[in-house]
């Protein structure tokens, strides 16, 4: 097995270096503050928060690969997926572990916690996927399993991103901002998918459907946000949605999904732009 930081040649690669390193700071900065005092009350909770945080954002961006590589015409992304992927596999166990040192160990309370709170049960079955995931990621178990029957394992993948992002909102209880703003990105990833399974790549990668997209998904973080809070304590539902647009509640999930959506539309055309000039030059 090649160390991460090398290509499939054995040469240095100061890319997946610099991806490394950017997986591995959120434990090392998590860490630094608790050997610090950063978190004076209750810093194993404080942990476990931070490491369930960083793997559901680094399982989002591990889902964002494919689109990013496709918009932003970027094919070395790929080379760094799984790595993000097994990163966020780690943060996962490393969340799961710090919650049963929580509860000082205690594995028949761990077991039983898992067993009858439906969104630590949730959780669990998203690790056991990212686990399964994390096993079969080397070059060795691809050409074990097949081209092809690794590619259906790992569309298990989306079935986790669903999974880690319902956990986060159930377990966030009060502030659902975050989880939402997830869920909304969520959606977008996997509605650019939709268009590229039944269309082309190049028709999932057009500025137009990003931009579909980015609306889609906005609208359903409004509406999702609405809603949730029409359940749960019976706030009229128009007048959520009009808190969203005016502001005064403060910048809500749904325009940070359109700020994220339309900075990746952006990215995009420059991009875009920026290649058909090199072709252009090339070919004058």
């Amino acid at each position: 097995m090649r160390a991460p930081w090398r290509e499939r040649n054995g040469s240095f690669s100061w890319f997946r270096a610099a991806i490394l390193l950017a997986v591995c700071l959120p434990g090392i900065v998590t860490a630094i503050q608790y050997f610090a005092g950063f978190f004076p009350v209750r810093p194993i909770t404080e942990i476990i928060h931070a490491t369930g945080l960083w793997t559901i954002r680094l399982l989002m961006i591990s889902l964002a690969v494919t689109p990013f590589r496709q918009s932003f015409r970027w094919p070395r992304l790929v080379t760094v997926r799984r790595m993000i992927g097994v990163a966020a596999f780690s943060y996962a166990v490393l969340h799961l572990s710090f919650y049963a040192a929580d509860n000082m160990f205690n594995l028949y309370k761990v077991v039983s916690e898992i067993a009858l709170r439906i969104y630590l049960t949730i959780g669990f079955a998203a690790l056991l996927i990212l686990g399964a995931l994390a096993l079969t990621s080397t070059d060795g178990m691809v050409k074990r399993l097949g081209g092809k029957a690794w590619a259906r394992l790992h569309r298990w993948v989306y079935a986790a991103g669903v999974l880690a992002a319902v956990h986060y909102f159930m377990q966030s209880k009060l502030n659902v901002s975050e989880p939402l703003v997830v869920a909304g990105l969520l959606l977008w990833m996997m509605a650019y998918r939709l268009v590229l399974w039944c269309s082309s790549s190049e028709r999932a990668a057009s500025l137009s459907t990003l931009a579909g997209l980015g609306i889609f998904a906005t609208l359903a973080t409004g509406v999702g946000e609405a809603a949730y809070y029409h359940l749960r304590s019976n706030a009229p539902f128009l007048r959520v949605l009009q808190a969203e647009i005016n502001f005064h509640a403060g910048i809500r999930p749904a325009w940070v999904v359109l700020g994220i959506t339309t900075a990746i539309v952006i990215a995009a055309a420059l991009r875009q732009w920026q290649r058909s000039r090199q072709g252009a030059l090339a070919s004058a």
